[in-house]
């Protein structure tokens, strides 16, 4: 059961967010090197999580959860809004919400959606 990197999908991520892979790894903090070296591996999943999941005839990904879901996500946004929601009673929540949502983006992803609505804006 391998698990690798597959750099079809690394290619059409970064394409699909304007991106190389050479920024996409410096905004990601991964050095090149470290990069390729596990793209080269023909796994990256530690090899006792794969005994594991043999032994128990389950893929490792049945094994693995994710930690930070769409779900609790929207959850922890709401109950933020709301907390700032009560101590600032005339603020707008969907303005609270709208910008607690831009505060998650990194800087450099909120500019480019705002040149990107840029563009399309007619100012006349």
């Amino acid at each position: 059961m391998d698990m690798k990197i597959s750099m079809d999908k690394v290619e059409y991520e970064c394409r699909r967010r304007d991106l190389n892979i050479g920024e996409m790894l410096r905004e990601a903090g991964v050095s090149r090197n470290a990069f390729y070296s596990l793209a080269r591996k023909d796994y990256v999943v530690p090899s006792s999580l794969i005994l594991i999941a043999e032994r128990l005839h389950i893929s490792v990904s049945a094994l693995l959860e994710e930690t930070d879901t769409p779900t609790e996500r929207m959850k922890s946004l709401a109950t933020e809004s709301e907390r700032i929601s009560k101590r600032n009673p005339g603020v707008d929540r969907d303005n609270i919400r709208h910008t607690l949502l831009l505060l998650n983006e990194k800087p450099v992803e909120r500019l480019r959606r705002a040149l990107r609505r840029g563009r399309f804006i007619d100012i006349r």
